[in-house]
């Protein structure tokens, strides 16, 4: 027999090698107590997994995860072991850094949810761009994706400017949306809050040159952002 729950195996009266039993409850509580999942994106079983590593294997899981879609996939004293979540369950999503709830089959991350695929998520998107000439934009053409409610977008010089005397962080047509004359030392930073600001397109942030076009330098940028979900059925 095993528990409601966490399906920990209960030891019999009696039992020989009862250390048997006891091991792998301990290996399942390992597992599920503070539930942190390497990542949720991949079909295939990677090929040298730590032991202790989990996984959610994506739609579509094939090899030793086939059919094991969206449930948990753990590698132990050398093979995958499959867990078969419930409803509540959370986990912590490492090559996210999100945390996201099992429910209704599928694991869902967003700060509410409802029982038909609508959702709200607070998301932060970051990369660092490296600047020349009058200005830079992120290499994400979506780095404010279509639908989003932009809060912030916060920036940090991470290598020193040359060329320009500072520098603004907007878009195509505002260059100053979310900062003007930021500072060029390395470790300058500012955080451009504005009043939440729908966009209706995927756009790319720009990053322009004041003084003088860019000869060297790097910025980080992350933007800060609400997603919402259309209901699936």
């Amino acid at each position: 027999m095993n528990t409601p729950n966490l399906q920990l195996p209960y030891l019999a009266a009696a039992q020989a090698q009862k250390h048997v039993t006891v091991n792998e409850a301990l290996g399942l509580l390992d597992t599920v107590v503070q539930l942190a999942v390497e990542s949720r994106a991949l079909t295939d079983p990677p090929a040298s997994p730590a032991d202790g590593a989990c996984y959610i294997p994506a739609s579509g899981a094939a090899g030793a995860w086939a059919a094991w879609d969206f449930n948990l996939a753990v590698w132990r004293d050398g093979a995958w072991s499959k867990l078969v979540p419930k409803d509540g369950w959370k986990a912590w999503i490492k090559d996210e850094r999100l945390g996201a709830v099992y429910q209704d089959g599928i694991w869902r991350d967003g700060i509410a949810l409802t029982g038909h695929g609508g959702r709200i998520t607070l998301r932060a998107k970051e990369e660092e761009l490296t600047l020349a000439g009058a200005y830079v934009e992120t290499a994400d053409a979506a780095f404010v994706p279509d639908r989003a409610i932009v809060l912030a977008v916060a920036a940090r010089t991470t290598q020193q400017v040359a060329g320009a005397a500072s520098y603004d962080v907007g878009i195509s047509g505002e260059p100053s949306k979310f900062g003007g004359s930021l500072g060029v030392a390395a470790g300058s930073t500012n955080i451009g809050v504005i009043g939440p600001t729908a966009f209706y397109a995927d756009t790319k942030v720009r990053i322009t040159a004041n003084g003088g076009d860019f000869a060297a330098g790097k910025v980080r940028l992350i933007a800060y952002f609400l997603e919402m979900t259309a209901p699936a059925s």
